[in-house]
């Protein structure tokens, strides 16, 4: 009798609630993530077209909705667990929101890149970092602890993995590396890259030359930061490997030019997004200056990016390291038999060099090439009242780089497969066998690049660089020390977040105004604002490549570590002190004095000295 009443008593509770749902009007939905002082959308969902015209009340105050693409919503900020009550016509629909505390959106970064530093393995750090972040937004969407687990385990293929693999870019990314990857297994098989080791060895007879040749190479190829990076690393790593240069330096010698190059050249790939943002704080503050103006007057004051530069010049010169890339390098020295490629390139008597310089060109100017085709203007280039620098750095900055890397590095491809069919050297099928080889070596990086952006878009949801930029904004800064703590601010969050041109894009506008408004605000004159404007401009450029640098996370130090077969947590381990020197001497001997108008000249001795006496007094030969 009891189970019937109970029975009978569910099936009337149930189709009370389906009546009134059916008859419900609206229904109020929260949004997937709630951050505590951030706004976000609340979205109207109406079943009856008869109240969508009416006034719509949040908590008895009116609201105005918005609407696109058939839907509406209205804005709200919480910051405190609270009920949400929309009222519209007659009908009242509350939901329980949970705001999640904006300081916990630190944690995923900050527990991937320590378990990295301190486990020495990436793969399950970066697992660690993508678990935490997820399992916070489900906790604080009033899940239980069981339900909040589950779901995150599962959320992380589904709304992190997946949606970093279908971004274009990211796309574009993987196939130009796997592609790289490729071509250099071809050039290995046929002889190519014996060939450029036995012409090398002419010149790179030793360490220090053969050092100097990796610097040189990386700064000539300026244009891109992932092509150097590939590039380089690919060629000069039998060259270095023979001359016993641990993998380790190769990887920073690699890293640190590549970054600081694309950051300072006036034709770079990243010079079109950099005015874009100059250009969108120029037209907000209402200054009468070009973006470009603004660009040049910033390129004596990018000191990191040059302190870095000139930093290895003294470490190749000196022939002394320290820190754990002295340990590499002994490590190295002491193993008589450097490590070799996977297959023994001398076993092929055809090593001609041009099998391996004929392809590897062909990326080189074959990116140029596809960056003036996809950026080109014609009638910007027949202006005749712009420079033929700035036509030239508008028509690369306005390119679609990731197709021009796309079409250099299948066009290298075929090439290289052309090259040693013709020459009977490799059979096509041999060809294609190397080909996939190649591929398959890049795997281990190419995972390592989706989780370490799938964090980036964790960190991106749960506003971690909102929680870092209102600690700035707290401090009440003098206009002078701004750029020197918008250059650690800038490395903070490329460090956190493992993208300098998230940075970049997170920075530009919070603090060129700020930069602007303080100085002016604190009595400096026009000359002298836009001084502190300009150097601002160059501390959040290279802070992001500091922080990039630093970062376990980031997709350039992956990169270099996958270019020079080097093991990523220790590339990252011996690259961070010299980073983090370098980083020092830019604010102590670059930016603070800069922001007093010290002049440029007179910062770039003291800083070569003080580079000099580091590396006398800390560093030793090995």
């Amino acid at each position: 009798m009891k189970k019937t009443i109970f029975c009978i008593f569910l099936i009337v509770c149930g189709i009370t609630n389906s009546y009134s749902q059916t008859n419900s009007l609206f229904k109020l939905k929260k949004p997937h993530i709630v951050l505590e002082g951030i706004k976000a959308d609340y979205e109207i969902i109406f079943k009856s077209d008869s109240v969508q015209n009416s006034s719509v009340y949040l908590n008895d105050s009116i609201v105005q909705l918005k609407s696109k693409d058939g839907k509406y919503t209205f804005d709200y900020t919480a910051d405190k667990r609270q009920n949400l009550s929309v009222t519209i016509g007659t009908q009242t629909s509350k939901i329980e929101i949970n705001p999640i505390p904006l300081y916990l959106s630190i944690l995923p970064p900050l527990i991937a890149i320590f378990m990295a530093l301190f486990f020495k393995e990436v793969f399950s750090s970066l697992f660690m970092g993508l678990f935490s972040g997820s399992f916070i937004i489900y906790l604080f969407n009033q899940d239980s602890i069981f339900d909040a687990f589950f779901k995150s385990i599962f959320a992380i293929p589904d709304n992190y993995i997946i949606k970093s693999l279908t971004d274009p870019g990211h796309a574009s990314v993987i196939i130009f590396s796997m592609l790289i990857g490729g071509m250099v297994h071809i050039i290995t098989k046929n002889g190519g890259m014996q060939g450029v080791v036995d012409k090398l060895k002419r010149y790179a007879s030793n360490s220090l030359l053969g050092q100097l040749i990796t610097w040189f190479m990386g700064v000539i190829i300026f244009f891109d930061d992932y092509a150097n990076t590939l590039v380089v690393g690919n060629t000069m790593r039998p060259v270095t490997d023979r001359l016993k240069i641990s993998r380790e330096k190769l990887a920073y010698l690699v890293d640190s030019t590549a970054a600081p190059m694309a950051s300072i050249a006036i034709i770079t790939t990243w010079i079109g997004i950099e005015l874009s943002y100059i250009d969108s704080a120029l037209i907000q503050l209402d200054i009468d200056k070009s973006a470009y103006s603004i660009f040049l007057h910033s390129l004596p004051t990018r000191f990191y990016p040059i302190f870095a530069l000139v930093f290895i010049l003294f470490l190749i010169f000196m022939r002394k390291d320290f820190g754990p890339m002295l340990k590499a390098e002994k490590l190295a020295k002491e193993n008589l038999a450097a490590e070799e490629e996977e297959d023994n390139i001398s076993i092929y008597p055809k090593a001609r060099w041009y099998n391996a310089i004929i392809p590897i060109s062909i990326i080189i100017f074959g990116t140029l090439a596809g960056l003036f085709y996809t950026g080109w203007n014609s009638e910007l280039w027949n202006s005749e009242n712009i420079s033929l620098s700035k036509k030239l750095s508008e028509i690369i900055g306005n390119s679609d780089s990731y197709i021009a890397l796309l079409w250099s590095s299948v066009s290298a491809v075929i090439v290289a497969v052309i090259l040693s069919t013709s020459q009977r050297i490799l059979s096509l099928k041999q060809s294609m066998d190397a080909l996939l080889s190649g591929l398959k070596t890049m795997l281990t990086a190419v995972i390592i690049l989706v989780m370490a952006w799938a964090l980036a878009l964790i960190t991106k949801d749960l506003h971690t660089a909102d929680f870092i930029s209102n600690i700035l904004i707290s401090i009440k800064l003098s206009p002078e020390l701004l750029p020197s703590i918008t250059f650690l601010f800038s490395a903070l969050v490329a460090f956190s977040t493992g993208s300098s041109w998230g940075t970049m894009a997170i920075l530009y506008p919070l603090i060129l105004p700020a930069a602007w408004s303080l100085s002016i605000n604190a009595g400096l004159g026009i000359e002298e604002s836009m001084d502190i404007f300009c150097i601002s401009t160059s501390a959040i450029l290279a802070g992001s490549v500091l922080g990039d640098h630093c970062s376990p996370i980031s997709d350039t130090t992956i990169l270099s570590s996958l270019a020079s077969s080097c093991d990523h947590v220790q590339h990252v381990r011996t690259q961070f002190p010299y980073a983090l020197t370098v980083g020092g001497i830019s604010i102590v001997f670059g930016l603070l004095p800069a922001a007093y108008n010290i002049p440029y000249w007179i910062l770039y001795i003291l800083a070569s000295i003080a580079m000099y006496l580091i590396i006398k007094v800390f560093g030793k030969r090995v």
